[in-house]
């Protein structure tokens, strides 16, 4: 049987990433949305540009991640092949892994076309293993998210809405543009409840390749892929038993 799951992630993510992926929605949520934000801080204030590049890395992830689940889990509840998926020789949890799986897998590559370029132009030397993790790391756990609350409704644009909600909080809050430092005391203890502020702080800490990989931001990305995961498989199957 386990079997069975495995082979069924993988074909709902290689399916997902061939029929949804690289098409304009998700790329434009995914990669262009976070480039063009970055560019108007920059364009406001040019001084400084290296310290948004994390934010810029993590933001990627965020919208990447989180748009490929709307489009995907959401259309397909819409016109009913999810549904049909579920008579294949595959679990409740399997059918949602290849969801997240492909989201990840489309975040990734988004991901490390932003970072290559983003750290070629600035002359960065990122702690290559660590900014591999954390980005692994930061992609399952951002789809998982998007997956959590995207099997909540059924179509794309109220998936999306529901989702800028906490996007644009944690990208307010947790680091992305201002350091969590520098806010007031209530907002630093708020951000350290948000998945995001994990992420900019690795991707930070690994864009400086003197410092060593970060344990407690890692750990806290893994609880959270956790939670999300187990969440988004309990409200999935809810919804179809």
């Amino acid at each position: 049987m386990w079997r069975d799951n495995l082979r069924g992630v993988y074909y709902i993510a290689l399916k997902d990433i061939r029929t949804y992926y690289l098409k304009p929605p998700a790329i434009s949520w995914g990669l262009v949305f976070p480039v063009v934000w970055i560019l108007a801080f920059y364009l406001r204030n040019p001084t400084g540009f290296e310290e948004l590049i994390p934010g810029l890395i993590a933001m990627t992830i965020l919208f990447s991640t989180t748009a490929a689940e709307a489009v995907v889990i959401n259309f397909e509840l819409r016109i009913g092949s999810l549904e049909r998926l579920l008579l294949a020789p595959v679990s409740f949890s399997g059918v949602l892994l290849g969801k997240i799986l492909g989201g990840a897998i489309f975040g990734f590559i988004m991901t490390t076309a932003v970072t290559v370029v983003s750290t070629s132009v600035f002359g960065l030397h990122p702690h290559i293993g660590s900014l591999v993790l954390f980005v692994i790391l930061s992609v399952f756990t951002f789809s998982s998210l998007g997956a959590m609350i995207s099997v909540s409704v059924k179509e794309v644009f109220e998936a999306q809405t529901l989702l800028n909600l906490p996007r644009f909080i944690m990208v307010f809050v947790s680091g992305v543009i201002y350091p969590v430092t520098a806010m007031p005391t209530g907002l630093q203890y708020f951000a350290r409840v948000l998945p995001l502020t994990y992420a900019v702080s690795g991707i930070r800490q690994s864009l400086e390749s003197n410092l060593s990989p970060a344990p407690l931001d890692a750990l806290a990305l893994v609880g959270f892929l956790a939670l999300f995961m187990a969440l988004a498989i309990r409200l999935f199957r809810r919804r179809f038993v």
